[in-house]
């Protein structure tokens, strides 16, 4: 597993049970036989070389988003800081939901963060589905032991008779079954020849228990798909809650680590794993389930049911959408994986769920990319500046050659060259006719600084038939140029970017915003397209300089004054360039 060099992490709940499993040796005789399997399997191994064994395991079913980027630099980064290993297992016990596509976009995903799951010389990916033949055992086993019968009521009659927190559950009419007359009818639930929903098998507990994951949980359901790993070889398929801690077990993990939401589901995680290694199918200490509180970011919904729809009613243009939370998406905007670490790592891990300001990972991406992106001027919303006495100082035809660092605090970067002339481009809104108090760009009468240039005089502008601004008019200050010995002769309150019309470089630039307009768009089940943002996305024309001429895709400079750019994955092309906004210099929403 890479190990980025993140800062140090600060202490959290679960880095106290890890610390406390190790001062005491919980798992310190396990042993590992380096691939997953049973007790027997493992018993043969030598003592496993890890000192803890985590798991990230998304179902195949869609793409990553920002909330699973939690999980993965937990569980991986647990495991990296303890002289662990995580496993990326794949939990593809739903064969109508899950695609090849998705598998491979995950795992595209999580090494984009920055993680991988190779250890002593094993690759630790894994696939449910790989364990359905010993899944099936474990559940023949608990029918010979009478822990287990085949329920062949109805979905509705099974609803009704499950009880509800003040009302115990009902006993199945078929819950006094042999063992012997069980495991027949559930072999005839394996042979294809019950339809779908004709029965379940189900766990024998307590239908009376208060907590209701308690009263006889399903194991198996038939269903008649083809699995995009197994193909057509099963018609009946494991339920969740009984696969995830037996993929646990057989994978050597010891801390277990999910979302608060699977906390009334641990009873039943102990129960089952407790019952499989009486049986001597798994080997002790079983895996422990810790839970922690989910990261809900704000303006961001993660549900992936709407966010399929968004994608499928053409609000946003596919899963990599930049506006999308989708790691796809972050990564085409723009974000990087060390500011999402960072985000994921600074909210530690609580036992409450949490809401987290967007603004929050805004800030860890802006710290990360001032001390990477290289510096460009652009110009967003272009007006032409006429420099009319530029012949006159420079004689016609003439460049000024002008430079500036690549990067301010990074020498070792160089220098970037562009050439100022006498017709330029600047941004509309750096030029006023009539100015507002305050405003100390080009109006008529006043001076400003072209950054890394001269200080030039706004003498009016120039309009069309409809009143409209088409060009700004100046003069140049001779003997102004920047770093020169008369630069400071002339005070000026304002400094403009600008770009030279002779050595622009045309560009689309993509101007992202959040998605939405309000800090929780599904809330109280509303809704969610009721509160999106009509200006999430804006494209224009505009310029940069040449020294973003034939850039390759996904580089990201800072465009000073505007924020944050990176040209798109997707779109760019280094004739073409298109470039989208990352973020702004700083927070300026709702302003």
């Amino acid at each position: 597993m890479t190990t980025p060099h993140d800062t140090p992490k600060p202490s959290n709940f679960l880095r106290g049970i890890i610390e406390r499993d190790l001062e005491t040796g919980t798992w310190s005789q396990r042993r590992f036989a380096g691939t997953p399997g049973d007790g027997a399997h493992h018993a043969a191994g030598p003592l496993d070389p890890a000192k803890i064994r985590t798991r990230f395991p998304p179902e195949p079913n869609g793409y990553l988003h920002v909330g699973h980027a939690k999980s993965i630099c937990l569980n991986f980064g647990l495991a990296r800081d303890y002289g662990g290993v995580c496993h990326l297992r794949f939990d593809d016990t739903n064969p109508e939901k899950e695609e090849q596509e998705y598998v491979d976009a995950i795992i595209e995903a999580v090494h984009w963060l920055g993680f991988d799951w190779q250890a002593h010389g094993v690759d630790h990916l894994y696939y449910a589905s790989n364990y359905f033949g010993f899944m099936v055992r474990a559940a023949e086993a608990l029918i010979g032991a009478g822990l287990a019968y085949v329920d062949e009521q109805s979905a509705d009659e099974m609803r009704a008779n499950r009880g509800d927190f003040t009302t115990p559950g009902t006993d199945s009419p078929f819950r006094d079954r042999t063992p012997a007359e069980n495991l027949e009818r559930f072999r005839e639930m394996q042979s294809g020849r019950m339809p779908d929903g004709a029965a379940v098998l189900r766990a024998k507990i307590d239908m009376a228990s208060p907590n209701i994951n308690l009263r006889d949980p399903a194991l198996y359901r038939i269903k008649h798909a083809t699995h995009h790993n197994t193909g057509d070889t099963w018609c009946v398929y494991p339920m969740y809650a009984y696969a995830h801690p037996i993929e646990d077990a057989l994978e050597n993990i010891t801390h277990s680590i999910c979302t608060l939401e699977f906390e009334d589901q641990r009873p039943w995680y102990d129960w089952l794993l407790d019952k499989l290694a009486d049986l001597g199918l798994l080997q002790r200490p079983a895996p422990r389930q810790h839970e922690f509180g989910r990261l809900n970011l704000t303006y961001v919904i993660t549900s992936k049911r709407k966010l399929k729809a968004l994608v499928d009613e053409g609000i946003v243009d596919g899963w990599d959408d930049p506006r999308m939370p989708t790691l796809f998406g972050m990564r085409r905007r723009g974000y990087t994986p060390e500011s999402i670490r960072a985000m994921a790592d600074g909210t530690g891990a609580s036992k409450t769920n949490i809401w987290l300001e967007y603004s929050v990972l805004e800030g860890c991406l802006r710290d990360d990319l001032e001390g990477k992106a290289p510096r460009a001027m652009a110009v967003i919303d272009p007006l032409p500046l006429k420099l009319t006495n530029w012949a006159d100082v420079f004689g016609a035809g003439h460049i000024e050659a002008c430079h500036a660092p690549a990067h301010p605090q990074r020498p070792e970067l160089g220098q970037r060259s562009f050439g100022l002339g006498p017709a330029l481009w600047i941004e509309r809104d750096d030029f006023a006719e009539v100015p507002a108090k305050g405003f100390f760009r080009l109006f008529p009468g006043n001076k400003v600084r072209l950054k890394y240039g001269l200080v030039v005089e706004c003498t009016g502008c120039e309009k069309d038939a409809a009143g409209n601004v088409t060009a700004v008019l100046a003069t140049v200050v001779p003997d102004t140029r920047s770093g020169t010995p008369g630069a400071d002769a002339v005070k000026v309150k304002g400094t403009i970017t600008w770009i030279g019309q002779h050595d622009a470089v045309p560009a689309t630039i993509q101007l992202y915003d959040r998605l939405f307009t309000e800090p929780q768009p599904d809330a109280g089940g509303r809704d969610f397209r009721e509160a999106l943002n009509p200006h999430s996305k804006r494209v224009v024309q505009g310029y940069v300089e040449p020294a973003l001429a034939g850039v390759p895709a996904d580089q990201r400079y800072q465009f000073e004054r505007h924020g944050y750019f990176v040209t798109d994955r997707k779109l760019h092309r280094p004739d073409a360039p298109v470039f989208n906004r990352i973020t702004t210099l700083k927070d300026s929403w709702g302003k």
